[in-house]
């Protein structure tokens, strides 16, 4: 008993001396702690103390005119792909505003790229394992790890800095639309095959007047559009790496393998397209040298064999759950340029699904608006396409517009008339809808303009562009599908992340029983992403009593609904 003693004694003398040791590192860096959660305390109730004292010596801060680093995702993305914005320190800096502690904050986006991430993958993470706890000792492994290793380059990206002032009197000359649940924009158009509150009547929806600064639901509503902001343009200034090119380009152009050769030659292509939609590149050199590089960076996650054609390399992703998983993260690092692309593709796909027994292949350009914007929103939990101030009509039909540049969809030259079951969609649209083919000009254009009918390019190099980008949405369509198929068989009240774990192995199985198309569908993060989706979709009812438990809700009682809200995400994928 003496002896267990003083081993605890020990051991816990050495876990106060690392994390002393670790603490005073950081706070001489310039570093505070704070909670993860700022509003609840050890015991699970609101902490008004605790926020209250973080308020006021933030306050000070900033009346100081010290610098502030916030990191708005409120953690490392395990996914690749950034995480929806969290408001609880933005929410101090924009008080201190409207309270007149400070004239004026200026916030300037930050976005951090990597060749290789020096922790080596989150693959523990994905595979449903609990987080391992950091420590002084685990720090000091990553820097040796990173001393011994070749993690490549790491680039910082500055966005442009903007005035939360100047943000806020434009948010307050302009009222905000309230925000609306995914159910309510959603759920009409999946049971009962009617259009919902959708995007474009939300302009009629009641809308959040700045009548004065003490309005705390307009208040809420700014900071949001401020975290979303900052968010946003921190991941438009973020530089794609090799690594990120290469390991999109296996995943989705070349998952059965390629020769080096025209990996180099692919990867000179994407470079170019990267860059011709305004988004950096975080290397430079010969393009060969620079794939090179990156398949040495990527590691165990690609095979790489030399082929009996002129002795060229054949490279290939590996196969295996976790280098999937890895494959996938920095794969993600190139999400964001295609993303509006890569909706529209879906859509575009979903709609001439239903045509398949017809001979009109033609594609009415309201309908593909509307498709792509009701599938952003079903992606929401995952997906950011603009800036809070952008209408997402306007979003996609710019994207439309880009399809018709690129020739990728051609204008109909027969003046179709619209279904009996579509309203006439400039009507709804309080600026109208305008783009214009080659042939046309200015005089085309009058005070009404009518549906444009669109068909899709047969070249082969379209063809092939459209398939990249479906499979780039693929891994997430694919779970919320098998989230789909799993609410079928749906019984009892069950807890939260009971279901969670559970849908996540079911996840897994898919991928190891080889049914997955992508096994990088099968992360935790998408198995996490995909349940929440459903309680804001209104598939399920959450109850708190203690822990948060999860059951069918009275629209989705009945197996029919649940088989349409699996026929209509199924009309998205690829499977």
């Amino acid at each position: 008993m003496v002896s267990f003693g003083v081993y605890r004694f020990i051991k816990g003398s050495l876990k106060w001396l690392r994390k002393l040791l670790q603490s005073t590192l950081i706070r001489k860096l310039g570093g505070f702690f704070i909670r993860r959660k700022l509003d609840t305390g050890a015991d699970g109730r609101k902490d008004i103390l605790y926020r209250s004292v973080l308020r006021v010596y933030i306050e000070e801060l900033l009346h100081q005119g010290q610098f502030l680093e916030i990191f708005v995702e409120g953690t490392r993305s395990r996914s690749g792909k950034p995480y929806l914005a969290m408001t609880g320190l933005l929410s101090i800096v924009v008080n201190s505003l409207y309270e007149n502690i400070v004239t004026d904050v200026m916030i300037i986006p930050v976005g951090i790229s990597y060749d290789r991430i020096i922790e080596g993958n989150y693959n523990s993470e994905q595979l449903g394992k609990p987080k391992k706890k950091e420590s002084l000792w685990g720090v000091a492994q990553g820097v040796f790890r990173m001393l011994r290793k070749n993690f490549g380059c790491v680039r910082v990206d500055f966005g442009q800095p903007f005035s939360v002032k100047e943000y806020i009197e434009a948010q307050r000359n302009r009222p905000l639309p309230a925000t609306l649940s995914l159910e309510a924009v959603l759920l009409p158009a999946i049971i009962t095959d009617r259009p919902g509150l959708n995007h474009v009547e939300q302009e009629s929806a009641p809308v959040i007047n700045a009548r004065d600064f003490t309005d705390e639901q307009y208040k809420r509503q700014v900071i949001c559009s401020v975290a979303r902001h900052s968010l946003y343009t921190a991941s438009r200034c973020s530089a794609v790496m090799s690594t990120h090119i290469v390991a999109c380009l296996l995943l989705y152009r070349h998952r059965e393998g390629v020769h080096l050769s025209k990996l180099v030659e692919d990867f000179f292509c994407m470079k170019e397209v990267v860059l011709a939609r305004d988004f950096d590149l975080g290397f430079s050199g010969n393009s060969e040298d620079v794939v090179t590089h990156a398949l040495h960076l990527l590691g165990d996650c690609v095979n790489v064999r030399s082929s009996r054609r002129n002795s060229e390399f054949f490279i290939a992703p590996t196969t295996t759950i976790p280098a999937l998983f890895e494959l996938n993260f920095y794969s993600n690092g190139i999400f964001q340029v295609f993303l509006t692309e890569a909706i529209l593709a879906c859509s575009l796909c979903a709609i001439l699904k239903e045509k398949t027994s017809g001979p009109d292949r033609s594609v009415s350009q309201e309908r593909l608006i509307r498709t792509a914007a009701d599938l952003c929103h079903l992606l929401s939990n995952e997906v950011i396409v603009g800036l809070p101030c952008q209408a997402v009509y306007q979003i996609f039909n710019d994207a439309v517009g880009k399809f018709i540049q690129y020739g990728i969809l051609l204008v109909t030259e027969e003046d179709l008339s619209p279904s009996p079951t579509e309203e006439a969609w400039a009507n709804k649209y309080p600026d109208g809808l305008s783009w214009r083919s080659d042939e046309e000009d200015d005089s085309d254009y009058g005070e009404e303009q009518r549906d444009h009918y669109l068909k899709v390019s047969q070249s082969q190099d379209h063809l092939e562009f459209i398939t990249f980008l479906q499979r780039l949405l693929g891994p997430l369509l694919e779970a919320y599908f098998s989230a789909a198929v799993y609410i079928q068989s749906f019984r009892v009240q069950v807890e939260e992340s009971e279901y969670i774990g559970k849908f996540h192995k079911y996840l897994l199985s898919r991928t190891e029983m080889k049914v997955a198309v992508f096994g990088e569908s099968a992360t935790f993060c998408l198995a996490r992403s995909a349940v929440k989706t459903l309680k804001d979709l209104g598939v399920f009812k959450a109850q708190k009593k203690g822990s948060t438990t999860l059951e069918l809700s009275s629209a989705f009682l009945p197996l029919i609904n649940r088989q349409k809200l699996l026929e209509y995400i199924l009309n998205f994928t690829m499977l």
